[in-house]
């Protein structure tokens, strides 16, 4: 398709797949729990791979058993059905050879319904609860952007898709479990799951050796606390990663702001029993120190930002959204990756 352009200059094929991608979030974000459950969402995405030209690879519950991946799995282990997984995509642009090393890998937090697993949420916390697989609709989202778009960069996405639920056979604080990395977590808390299932996600992801590594998720209450929903949290082990996410948020409209990740937070994080804790007991700063928890499942040689999506919902809509469900994340991406070209200029950086 020949792009377009007016007498303003305004690419429309970009605008067009940019909009596509961000209404593609918000319908899967709002869809009802009954309706995106583990087999309507792994479906869905099958369907959607087959229509871009994606290489799809689904990691079931045996083959994360098989790849080590326990932290995941404790929280599906809470799931009346076994359907939870993996979700393996890969984008090659043409004369990129199937399988190659991806350029960025984005990473996806997809708990399609959270009652709190032990630590049960109240009504009023759980009643939205359907939402909190936004992370992995704005991974999915941009990457079949970018395939719209015949990005000229290889790219994965990974997404991570399970309830957390409370049955009988639900993970309990206080237990010790092995992620896929070897690293061994110390639970504290059910309900932050979404570091537990990410923590997987990502360690299987840089087996993968991309260059870069984004994940989205809505994480964390403290991130919502510290900024609204106006804006959403970013952090990075690179600096230049970090204002270069700032800066697109500023150009994109999806706004972001930059919080610490200096490495004496790790104190609030040393288990007696294990590598790890998962989260404090307090709960102070937790979107800060839930990223530091994140970094262990990411190797240092790596850029990395993780974005706490605080903006995925708000009442009364978001600048030109009118809806609750923002999708806010695929144009930010779409910005980075395709108009700053941030992977190249951090490989120029190394």
């Amino acid at each position: 398709m020949r792009r377009v352009r007016n007498d303003v200059g305004l690419d429309t094929r970009y605008a067009t797949a940019a909009a596509r991608g961000t209404n593609l979030a918000r319908w899967l974000t709002s869809l009802p729990p009954n309706i995106l459950d583990a087999r309507g969402y792994r479906n869905a995405i099958a369907s959607l791979a087959r229509a871009h030209g994606l290489a799809l690879r689904w990691l079931d519950e045996r083959a994360l058993q098989r790849a080590g991946a326990q932290a995941f799995l404790a929280v599906a282990a809470g799931n009346a059905e076994r359907g939870a997984g993996i979700a393996h995509l890969q984008y090659r642009p043409a004369r990129n050879r199937r399988g190659a090393r991806p350029e960025v890998a984005l990473i996806g937090k997809g708990i399609l319904f959270d009652t709190g697993g032990v630590n049960l949420k109240t009504h009023r916390s759980m009643l939205d609860m359907h939402t909190d697989m936004a992370g992995s609709a704005v991974a999915l989202a941009t990457l079949l952007a970018l395939a719209e778009l015949r990005a000229p960069l290889a790219a994965d996405a990974w997404l991570a898709i399970t309830e957390n639920r409370i049955g009988p056979h639900s993970y309990r604080p206080q237990e010790v479990v092995r992620a896929a990395n070897g690293v061994t977590i110390q639970v504290i808390h059910t309900d932050a799951e979404g570091r537990m299932v990410l923590a997987d996600t990502l360690a299987l992801a840089s087996r993968t050796r991309p260059r870069l590594m984004i994940d989205f998720a809505t994480l964390t209450g403290a991130c919502v606390y510290a900024l609204t929903e106006r804006m959403s949290g970013v952090f990075s082990n690179r600096a230049e990663l970090a204002a270069a996410l700032v800066e697109a948020g500023r150009a994109s409209g999806e706004r972001l702001w930059s919080f610490p990740f200096e490495a004496d937070y790790d104190a609030e994080l040393e288990s007696k029993v294990a590598d790890v804790v998962q989260c404090s007991v307090e709960g102070k700063g937790d979107h800060i120190l839930a990223t530091r928890f994140l970094s262990r499942f990411v190797p240092e040689g790596t850029p990395w930002a993780h974005i706490d999506l605080s903006s995925a919902t708000r009442t009364g809509g978001l600048a030109h959204v009118p809806t609750e469900v923002t999708g806010f994340g695929v144009r930010l991406a779409l910005e980075l990756l395709l108009k700053q070209k941030v992977t190249q200029s951090l490989e120029r950086s190394r």
